[in-house]
């Protein structure tokens, strides 16, 4: 099974579901996305959308739920897609030996040049149009040569890619038919811990497979299996197969592409998977079917969680919010003069619960839209306008993890010399200390590593040497706020002494 994994803890995994049974060989209009604010992306396809998103009462299925899978389970394909890959080269050299070719001869060929063999894997996708229009993931067709679809009543398709948007791992396929079943497009920005849904797909190539469970969560990311993330999390089974396949709710409808489970030791699904809400996947599909791409909106700054002692030491009654940990030069954010520290509390009027909630909000609006942000500087709030620009291909950085701990005891720094920011590849004109060591006992180990910069202390710049130990020593045993610039990305970090 190709797969991805990240720890968790140590023992758990998230696998992406590719499934992969591998067998041998621009208009801005009225769509609410998942967190209820206007979207990009002109749709001109013929989706049928919900009608009712409002709760039924179990009681109406004393007979089972016969009801809601039959209709739904032929608008669920399998996807199968091969590719060509090459096999290494021999690994006997010895065979090219020229005393063992001669009483051998070529029988075993020696070195042999890479051979072709062609990948086959499985995956599954929802119809979401009469004349087929396919939503699945892209993990499931990335790279294929060939993509064919089968459906329930044992037609097969060749499908054409429409696009695709490995950020959110959403793929459009489009095979020639028509009449055919579809699934209604549900509000995914609806659902409540405990609703009942079903998983349908192809796991293990077993066709018009159901599972059922309930919502475990929303809005869950952080999880790094894609570049943007609000799942929704089940425990309805999804096991190998079920990649591209469809989460429906009581009354029959979208709500979520089926994507990854979590693993123990990468073994089978343990209860836990996750699913691209709808609205995130609809938004996407307009914009590949309307534009060929997805077109996001940029800020062009760095945010991090704001965490207890963060919001302590910047004046905040709660930990919500986005902290910026770093303004890119001549960008939206620059030009509407946000700064470094600012916490973002608001975006059009709507609270910012998370450094990715921002992320996602951003990312969905149309370029050169004006977006007012509520922010907090220095324990005072005000408003901001922001124009958004166009999300360049490799703007986004991933910054470091912000850890706590407590004491700069087992820490050494020493200047930020110029040739060891050229070493460090870090921008003109950056001041602060390099770390140089960091003592494995120390509370700070978890904070900072060598080659670090420590660029101020305490909202004090820190230019050289002498600053850093006046700004450490009227600390005191209280906790010190950090700017590190880590990477070429800055971010803060509070050090609290034990």
């Amino acid at each position: 099974m190709k797969s991805s994994y990240l720890h968790i803890p140590r023992w758990v995994a998230i696998v992406v579901l590719v499934t992969a049974l591998v067998g041998g060989g621009i208009l801005a209009i009225g769509l609410k996305d998942w967190s209820g604010h206007e979207v990009f992306g002109a749709s001109s396809l013929d989706l049928r959308l919900a009608k009712n998103a409002e709760p039924v009462p179990l009681g109406n299925f004393a007979g089972g739920f016969a009801t809601v899978l039959k209709p739904a389970l032929p608008a669920v394909v399998n996807i199968h897609t091969s590719k060509v890959v090459k096999n290494k080269q021999g690994q006997f050299p010895f065979f090219n030996d020229p005393m063992f070719r001669q009483f051998f001869g070529d029988q075993f060929g020696g070195l042999q040049p890479p051979r072709a063999q062609r990948e086959n894997s499985l995956g599954s996708g929802v119809i979401v149009t009469p004349d087929g229009t396919i939503l699945t993931n892209n993990h499931v067709i990335d790279g294929a040569s060939d993509i064919k679809v089968d459906l329930s009543d044992k037609r097969e398709f060749q499908a054409k890619l429409v696009g695709t948007d490995p950020k959110t791992d959403i793929a459009v396929l489009k095979i020639q038919a028509s009449d055919l079943p579809t699934l209604s497009l549900g509000d995914s920005s609806k659902l409540h811990v405990g609703d009942v849904v079903f998983a349908i797909g192809e796991p293990y190539g077993l066709t018009s497979t159901a599972t059922m469970g309930i919502v475990s969560a929303t809005g869950r990311g952080g999880l790094n299996i894609e570049g943007y993330e609000d799942f929704i999390q089940t425990d309805a089974s999804i096991n190998p197969g079920n990649s591209g396949g469809a989460l429906i709710d009581l009354h029959g409808d979208l709500i979520g592409i089926n994507t990854a489970i979590l693993a123990e030791n990468g073994g089978g699904s343990q209860g836990i998977g996750f699913a691209i809400p709808i609205n995130m996947a609809r938004s996407v599909m307009d914009q590949i079917v309307s534009h060929g791409k997805v077109v996001r909106g940029y800020l062009g700054l760095y945010p991090q969680d704001v965490t207890p002692a963060l919001a302590k030491q910047f004046g905040l009654a709660q930990p919500n919010g986005a902290l910026v940990g770093e303004v890119e030069p001549a960008t939206p954010a620059a030009r509407a003069g946000l700064k470094r520290g600012d916490v973002i509390l608001a975006v059009n009027g709507q609270p910012v619960t998370s450094a990715n909630d921002l992320r996602l909000r951003v990312s969905q609006t149309a370029p050169g839209s004006n977006v007012k942000l509520e922010i907090s500087r220095e324990g005072k709030t005000q408003d901001v306008t922001v124009t958004l620009g166009e999300l360049p291909e490799k703007a986004e950085k991933t910054g470091p993890e912000e850890n706590q701990g407590g004491g700069l005891e087992g820490v050494d720094v020493q200047p930020l010399t110029p040739d060891l920011a050229e070493q460090l590849q870090l921008p003109a004109g950056t001041h602060g200390v390099v770390v140089t060591s960091v003592d494995a006992a120390s509370p700070a180990a978890n904070n900072l590593q060598r080659g670090d910069v420590i660029q101020e202390v305490n909202h004090k710049p820190v230019n050289s040497i002498e600053d850093y130990r006046q700004a450490i020593a009227a600390a005191g045993k209280s906790p010190v706020l950090l700017l590190v610039n880590s990477q070429g990305v800055t971010h803060y970090v509070v050090i609290e002494a034990q």
